[in-house]
Formats: structure tokens, sequence, C-alpha cells
């Protein structure tokens, strides 16, 4: 299935406008009127701004010490007055967030009163320790690190970049992890990060058609040939804590499967290179719920004239099922001025989301609830989106300004809000998968990326005839997609049409020969026809290509036994095992051979191993008894 990924884009801004800082300081009583960097600013400081404001931070300058502070005083009150600084997006009041990095008017009035009489030191003793920043990982050593192999050399000038880098995740197995990291390798030039989960080999390919490394694009879609759809906000931004996954919510990492690192890049006025690194924590508890990222959008709305200076896109979505919301991303570009995220309840009342009076994508960001939102069936997510095409937008990106479309280009605009949401039920995820797609439909007929997924999750649902009828038109579409080829022979296949399967699966690959997905599947139907020559050369062709593939080894293993030639069947066979030890079907395979051979022991050591696996597998439990039937035999 095709999936739209969360690409940031750029900005989160401050927005709501303090009251009451300019009537004068009130802080402290008569005898105490002046404040103090030691006793009063400096915990202000301390808390809100040195996380970025630090030696290697993210900040242009430090703010740890009273000299930093000092010489900077101005110009700390004239951004913190404007609630430009400490950025923090989010209006009060209109949803609560983890992590909230807003000032109080009174800190806003101390900060000023403290530049406006002088930016007096105080008492040294009085001075809070300064927060101490440690270098490198957050979470302590990685289990896995995986560095970009060379760094991507970034313009001293120009615009914005926003960049991919393709970082193959070399794990020979399933993985679960509970924490990433990203070292962004040059704080000086990197807004923000996100990293997206590829495992259709389409951003390699990409990266492999660009000169040097990597490849260009602000929003991206990833391909898949199952029913999963991206479940985590995977973002870095300076001053953002590394986030632990709460118990039960770690997500997989798939052998083959790539990591895109998606990065925001803004020149410094020299030449700069980026090399990031992506630090994985694993877990060796799987999931046990597995939430799900909701796209509200409206693309195809976007059509702003020079001079409206409040255009407006809307979008809503009917949830099918209970879910509660765990976090939210606002986004949009440049004349972006305000966002409305909110819930309306079936009955009638309503709960905000998010709202953002002063939109900024400088700033943007994943905004995580306090706690979790329970919202009921049939509750309806709306966004509103306002945006601002005039001069007077100090942000607008076109002087003067012109007629903004959407795009990939910063210049262009965008209008989504992605809504992660935990179903009550593992089966929810595809009739939310059907509301979102079907919604879709109905702003878009005949969009790639709905049919596309909508036929993959009534495959997923069994509904094979409707499955098969939506991904016919996907490939109408766009009929040189593999993956969409792909998914209409799987499908075909389910429903016993082996035939017209074989041959969506080999235009796949005539789209794309390196195709593993398509390979594979095709070489799994021409065995399950009987076809074994053909599909020996298949099979062979996908280990070349992904020699830590353990399920494409176990066939090829299968397929050599079938065709006389146990010696190659054991050897690729007992591969499969170390790279899956839990792969039953190997492990009975390993039985027959063995049995074959006459080592009947070793026989039942693979079917026992196979039955453990499987225990409700007849065919391994009347191996397994015959061959300790053989084992009781006197030998001749």
């Amino acid at each position: 299935m095709i999936l739209r990924d969360v690409v940031a884009v750029g900005a989160v801004v401050a927005g709501v406008i303090a009251s009451g800082c300019g009537h004068g300081w009130s802080g402290f009583g008569a005898a105490e009127q002046t404040p103090t960097f030691a006793r009063d600013v400096a915990p202000i400081l301390f808390e809100h701004c040195a996380p970025c404001h630090h030696p290697g931070g993210a900040g242009p300058f430090s703010l740890l010490s009273y000299s930093e502070a000092r010489k900077r005083a101005r110009q700390i009150a004239k951004v913190t007055s404007r609630r430009y600084m400490p950025p923090w997006l989010p209006e009060p009041g209109r949803g609560r967030f983890l992590g909230e990095n807003r000032l109080s008017d009174l800190q806003i009035a101390t900060l000023g009163e403290w530049a406006r009489s002088g930016a007096v030191e105080g008492d040294p003793q009085r001075l809070p320790r300064a927060p101490a920043f440690t270098p490198g990982w957050q979470l302590g050593p990685p289990d896995l690190v995986i560095a970009a192999p060379e760094p991507y050399v970034l313009a001293a000038e120009g615009s914005d970049v926003f960049w991919n880098l393709v970082f193959p995740a070399p794990v020979a197995r399933t993985r679960y992890v509970r924490a990433m990291e990203i070292l962004p390798g040059n704080r000086r030039v990197v807004h923000h990060a996100n990293v997206l989960l590829d495992r259709s080999g389409l951003g390699r390919a990409r990266d492999a058609a660009t000169p040097g490394p990597g490849f260009p694009g602000m929003d991206l879609e990833i391909a898949s040939n199952q029913f999963e759809p991206d479940s985590h906000f995977l973002f870095w931004k300076p001053s953002t804590p590394a986030v632990v996954e709460p118990a039960g919510l770690a997500w997989r990492l798939e052998p083959s499967t790539d990591l895109i690192v998606n990065l925001h890049l803004q020149p410094s006025g020299k030449v700069e290179a980026i090399q990031p690194s992506i630090g994985l924590y694993f877990t060796d508890s799987p999931p046990a719920r597995t939430p799900m990222l909701l796209q509200l959008e409206h693309d195809g709305a976007l059509d702003i004239p020079p001079g409206d200076a409040a255009f407006e896109v809307t979008d809503s979505l009917e949830l099918p099922v209970d879910v509660h919301v765990l976090g939210v991303y606002p986004h949009a570009h440049y004349l972006g001025k305000t966002f409305e995220g909110t819930a309306r309840l079936p009955d009638g009342t309503s709960r905000w989301l998010i709202r953002i009076p002063n939109w900024d994508l400088n700033w943007q960001g994943v905004f995580q609830l306090a706690e979790p939102l329970f919202l009921p069936r049939g509750t309806a997510l709306s966004m509103r989106w306002v945006y601002d095409n005039t001069s007077g937008n100090v942000r607008n990106p076109s002087t003067p300004p012109i007629r903004v479309r959407a795009g990939n280009r910063a210049s262009d605009e965008m209008a989504h809000f992605w809504v992660q949401v935990l179903p009550a039920r593992p089966d929810d995820r595809l009739l939310l998968q059907d509301a979102l797609m079907r919604a879709r439909l109905r702003k878009y007929p005949g969009d790639f990326v709905a049919l596309a997924n909508l036929g993959s999750s009534l495959q997923t649902e069994g509904r094979l005839d409707e499955a098969i009828a939506v991904l016919r038109q996907a490939v109408a579409a766009r009929p040189d997609d593999p993956g969409a080829r792909n998914n209409l022979a799987t499908a075909l296949r389910a429903a016993g049409r082996t035939d017209e399967a074989l041959a969506e699966f080999e235009q796949a690959l005539r789209s794309r020969p390196d195709y593993t997905d398509a390979e594979y599947n095709l070489a799994t139907t021409l065995l399950a026809r009987g076809r074994n020559g053909e599909a020996i050369g298949h099979l062979e062709h996908v280990v070349r290509l992904q020699p830590e593939d353990a399920a494409a080894l176990s066939d090829l293993g299968a397929a050599y036994a079938m065709a006389g030639r146990p010696r190659d069947a054991r050897s690729v066979l007992e591969r499969s095992v170390r790279l899956e030890p839990a792969n039953a079907r190997a492990h009975f395979n390993l039985g027959l051979l063995a049995a074959a051979r006459g080592q009947p022991a070793a026989a039942v050591g693979h079917f026992e191993q196979a039955l453990r696996l499987d225990p409700a597998n007849s065919e391994t439990a009347s191996a397994l008894a015959e061959a300790r039937a053989a084992m009781a035999r006197p030998r001749k």
C-alpha cells in the first residue's frame, strides 16, 4: 500500500500576546524593587532558554552566565515580551501538552524590568546551579548506532533545503524499538528532522539516482506491500528531549528496512557538512498495542491569490471507532497564519485538540498531549487553516506576493493535521484506514494514494473482490507503479486467480527489476504451481539482493529439496534458521532432509522445534511421530 508519511517542513511559533506586560514592575515589595540576575533572572533563563542557549546547543549564543545574559538583556526582554521566545506555538487553554515552554506574565515582566533597571547581577551566592548539558546521546549508549557513511554538503547561501539521507538498518531479525535519538551532525544548520520507515527500497532507488548522498524532497510517499499504517512520530528538533515510547507501544524494525532521515537545513553563510547518526534502543517486548497516525488535509483546496489575508482551508474526518488521542502535529508552510484543531463529539459538544494563533514554520513540532484524550465513535475531527498571502506577512517568501498552490517546495503551501490515536481494539485500525481513504476519495476521486491504501486494507479484511476492483483502479491511475501491481497480484492470488496474479507480478518486475517483494511473491506463486525451476531462479536473485532474507532462504531451501538438491537445500535452510530461529517451516524441512539422510535423531530435533513454534500443525506432528518410531527401530 502507499502511505503519505509525516515529513516536517518547518515551523511552530509562539503566538500568544501577553496581557499585563506594559504596566511596570510589581513582582516584589518595596524593599526589593529591582530584580537581579542571580535571584530572579537566572532561574527563568536556565529553565526556559538554556536547553538551546548553551555551548554546543542550537542557539546562536549561550545564556548560562551573567556576563552572557547581561550583554543581551534588552534583546531578551524584547523577544520575550512579544512571546517570540521561548518558541511555543499552542495557545493556552486550547489543549494541554507535555513540555510546555511558555513564560508567565510575571516572568516576562521580570525580564523586562531587569533590562530596564540596568541588568543588575545581584548576590552571586543566590545564583542557582547552571544546568549541565551532556553532549551525545541523552539516553546513554544506544543498542545500535547507524551513521551516515558520508556527509551531505550544504551550500553557504540560498533558501532552506529539504534533504533525505537513507540509512539501511543492519538488523538480521525483527527488533522492537522503545526509543530513538537523532544526532543531527551539525546543529548550526539542522532545523529539524523526521525519520520515515521504508520497506519498499524506493528511497534507496531515489538515492542511487541522485548525485551524492541522499535526494531532495520535503514530503515523501513511502510504499509498502502490507497494511501497516505509520504509527509513531519520529521527530527531532533542538531542545526536544529524547522520547521513550510508553510501555507496550514499541515500534517494529524489520530486516531490509531503510530509515530515511528527512532534514530541514538552513544555510549559515558558509559551506557546511551534515553527517547525522541514529541511535536505537531496543526492547525484547513486542508492542502490545499499536497507535495510528490519522491525516486530515486538503491540499487540493490550496489556491491562494496574492493579497488575500484570510484564505481558509478545512477538512474533517468522522471516527468509526473509539480512540484515545496521544499527540498532534499541524503542518503548513510560510503563509500559514492561524490553525485550529477540534473534536466534535456525538452529543454536540466540542473539545480543543490545539489552537495556534500565530503559526511560524520555523518552530513547528509534534505536541504530545499531557493526558490521552478519549473520543467516542462518531466524533468528528476537524482542522481549520488560515493563510496570509499579503506583503504584511513578514514570512511570505515572495515579494510582491504571488498566487500559491500546494506543493513540496518551501514556497508552495500545505494544509495538514496529523493526529496520533490509539484505537480501542487492534482490528479498529482497518476501519480507521478505510474511513481515511474513503474521505480522501470524496475530495480527490481517482486518487492513486487513496485507492492503493483502500485496496490494501480491504484485502487485509478479506474482502477480496472489493480489494481487486479498487486495486485495479489504482493500477489504472499509475500503470507503471510496481507497488500497486504487486498488491493487486497478491489479492488475485488470494482469490485463487493465479494466472492473473503471475501476470501482474511479472509486470511489476518489468517496471522495476530489483523489486524484491514482487519477485519473492512471484517465486512463491510459481512454487505453488509446481514450476520449481523458474521459482529457484527468482529466489536465488532475491537472496543475492537480500542475503539476510530468512523467508526467501527458507523457500529457496524447500525449492532445492523438491528439485532433488538436498545438499543445497540443507545449506540455505540452516542459514535461514540462524537468521530466524522461530521459522517453523524451515525446521520442518530440515527435519525432512535429516530423515531422508537416515538421521532420525536430528530429524526429531527439528520436528520438535517446528512443533513448539507451530503446535497445531498436524503434518509436523505426524512427521515427528514417524521420526521417533524410526529412532526406536533397531539398526540392521
